[in-house]
């Protein structure tokens, strides 16, 4: 059972409880970002049982009264196993969505995994047009290349300002400041390149206060993703101007997704998943 704080930031542990949730946020005007939480299956039948699961996703968000999409990660539908069967998996539920006219979107892990991830969004974007989106990172310094890869694609961009995931100075800005300064450029570029299908992932108001100005210069429309539990207020008066989606993971994974997500926005978020653990576990 999740913590009431750790409930802050995860759905549930059940399609059902997230679906619930997806309602509520329908119903405020907010489009639902379900992901199932869960990652590097190294089985082929944990592969399968998770995307028959957005599959089902796909079909049960579609009742809803306006949009919704799903997200996706590669190595949770088989990329670890063989690129093959990441891209079949994938493949099916991007076909599913765009059936029932749900989007998906295409995360993006460690670095190691980002040229397959790309590969597959050009893909699909081309055989399926609009209803795939994919993740770019400003910090990492292959991402000018990558968005000149992307730009002029039907795959809509998520831009964000770094991953998840370490990496060395090698391949990434480490510093904040110069992150910061990458990710303005990259919002720029996307704003001068495209008129449509550009999301602005990030809660710093700095950071949203300009890509509001860039799109008011540029008279592009574009959207805001955020997470579940972070900055509502803000969340629910940026709604009232702008299309916003919210994150919202759900799954029997929730620990690791509080301390490693939850804990870089909300100090309390790592103090939930604690009050629920046995010292000295490790966090699964």
């Amino acid at each position: 059972m999740i913590p009431p704080v750790a409930n802050r930031f995860v759905a549930g542990e059940r399609a059902i409880e997230a679906l619930e949730y997806a309602r509520r946020l329908d119903r405020e005007g907010v489009v639902p970002l379900l992901n199932l939480l869960g990652s590097h299956h190294d089985d082929r039948a944990s592969v399968e049982a998770d995307a028959a699961e957005y599959r089902a996703l796909a079909d049960r968000l579609a009742t809803l009264e306006g949009e919704a999409a799903i997200s996706v990660k590669p190595t949770q539908l088989g990329l670890d196993l063989d690129d093959s069967v990441f891209r079949g998996e994938l493949k099916r539920i991007v076909s599913r969505g765009r059936d029932r006219d749900v989007f998906v979107w295409l995360d993006m892990e460690e670095h190691g995994t980002i040229e397959a991830t790309l590969e597959a969004a050009v893909d699909l974007a081309a055989a399926y047009g609009d209803g795939i989106g994919v993740c770019l990172q400003a910090d990492l310094y292959r991402t000018r290349e990558d968005f000149d890869r992307l730009a002029d694609t039907d795959a809509a961009l998520r831009l964000v300002k770094g991953g998840a995931y370490p990496r060395p100075e090698a391949i990434a800005h480490t510093d904040p400041d110069r992150r910061d300064r990458a990710y303005r450029t990259l919002l720029e570029r996307a704003f001068q390149r495209r008129d449509r299908a550009i999301a602005v992932a990030t809660h710093d108001p700095d950071m949203i206060e300009y890509a509001q100005e860039l799109g008011r210069r540029h008279d592009t429309d574009f959207e805001i993703q955020m997470l579940m539990g972070v900055r509502p207020d803000a969340q629910r008066e940026l709604a009232r101007e702008y299309d916003l989606s919210q994150f919202v993971p759900y799954g029997e994974r929730w620990k690791r997704w509080v301390l490693n997500r939850g804990k870089r926005n909300v100090g309390f978020a790592a103090r939930a998943v604690g009050e629920t653990m046995i010292p000295g576990n490790r966090v699964s």
